[in-house]
């Protein structure tokens, strides 16, 4: 697996935008899942950093509801200020992509307010994070019109997402995953001694987790067996898949990985690492996005030996090619102190924000922010549409 250290710089646009112009980019952010108001912080940075110069930019926010509006003004608006959780407002212009093969119109539904001409989309870049948006389904809605996109594909999406699937394909694979139980909700109410019994085996304590969720939305860690029941609870409001695992003592490491411009082995990055630092039992929400500073501390490279910096880069590029991801992906790994690495899971669409791991991996590699997004669009670009 190659472990070049930095993209090659940016090549010429490898087609021109609709009409020979620069190439048209619909960023995509805010969604319906619990994860709306990061989509939107990712967003921030994103349209930020987007080379004005090299792309015509739309950025086309999701509702809460599910509404697509054109979302005007500073960037900086969607961002986390004061602790106040930005949100996609519902009072812009609602459009719609193309939805036929070969018609490539950004549309506009009817209203007083929807301008005569919004022009193509050459690429969407989805900046959503988590279900709706982050699991294949916007991945399927865009291919039904073979529009380009950043990113992973329907089943790598969606496969990705799903923490049990994504198990199950990465041991299938031979990649070390830590020891879990996963269950339904029907299976937990019809034969729940029977669940109860496999995250016994597991040992205590456990993480209770929703299959299908991100940003540590509804994680518990799980000290006692009468705690259970509540965990499972608290994960069920996001998912009605569960999944418990044992807990890993170990150090929490994450690698970035980007797809190769000339089709090449996935790059990777220099790792980085997550440590709490304030007392909390595990990273949760609020240590990653309202009180990081005081919370955390992320160090970028991770302090590691050379061998293991290898291993951890070889890993995480063997993650992504088992799942078939594209573009781009981070993966969160467990390194024990006997050199053994458990796999955690692989993000296909990473927190984006200037600040977040994912970013800061890629600058200490020597790929700075905007030519870190001018990758994914160049990528992206280049994509063949329908089947591949």
């Amino acid at each position: 697996m190659s472990q070049v250290s930095a993209p090659a710089a940016p090549s010429p646009d490898p087609m021109a935008g609709a009409g020979g112009t620069r190439p048209r980019v619909a960023v995509v952010f805010g969604g319906r899942s619990g994860e709306h108001a990061i989509s939107c912080v990712t967003a921030a940075g994103v349209l930020g950093a987007i080379d004005r110069g090299r792309y015509d930019v739309v950025p086309v926010g999701i509702t809460r509801s599910g509404r697509w509006v054109l979302v005007e003004g500073d960037p900086a608006a969607l961002g986390i200020v004061d602790g106040r959780l930005p949100e996609v407002p519902a009072d812009g212009v609602v459009v719609a992509l193309a939805q036929e093969v070969g018609s490539r119109e950004l549309q506009p539904v009817a209203g007083d307010r929807a301008p005569h001409d919004l022009g193509t989309v050459d690429v969407v870049l989805p900046l959503l994070h988590g279900p709706y948006g982050e699991d294949g389904t916007l991945q399927g809605l865009l291919e039904l019109s073979d529009t380009r996109y950043v990113g992973s594909g329907v089943l790598a999406s969606a496969a990705s997402m799903d923490k049990q699937v994504m198990k199950v394909l990465l041991t299938g694979a031979g990649l070390p995953v830590g020891p879990h139980t996963s269950f339904t909700r029907r299976r937990w109410e019809r034969r729940e001694q029977e669940c109860r019994a496999e995250v016994e085996a597991l040992g205590w304590p456990v993480f209770v987790k929703p299959a299908r969720a991100g940003s540590s939305i509804g994680i518990s860690r799980v000290e006692r067996p009468e705690d259970l029941a509540a965990a499972v609870a608290q994960a069920q409001r996001h998912d009605p898949k569960v999944v418990v695992e044992a807990a890993i003592t170990g150090r929490e490491i994450e690698c970035g990985v980007l797809e190769a411009l000339d089709g090449g082995d996935p790059l990777t990055s220099l790792p980085g690492e997550v440590a709490v630092v304030d007392g909390r039992s595990f990273y949760d929400f609020e240590a990653k996005y309202l009180v990081a500073d005081e919370a955390v501390r992320l160090s970028c490279p991770a302090d590691l030996p050379a061998e293991l910096t290898r291993r951890v880069r070889e890993t995480a590029a063997r993650v992504f090619e088992a799942l078939g991801a594209e573009g781009l992906a981070r993966v969160d790994l467990f390194v024990c102190d006997d050199g053994r690495i458990y796999v955690n899971e692989i993000n296909t669409m990473p927190g984006f924000t200037p600040t977040s791991m994912f970013p800061r991996m890629w600058a200490a590699t020597g790929v700075d922010y905007p030519d870190l997004v001018d990758h994914l669009l160049q990528l992206a670009l280049r994509r063949p549409v329908g089947l591949r």
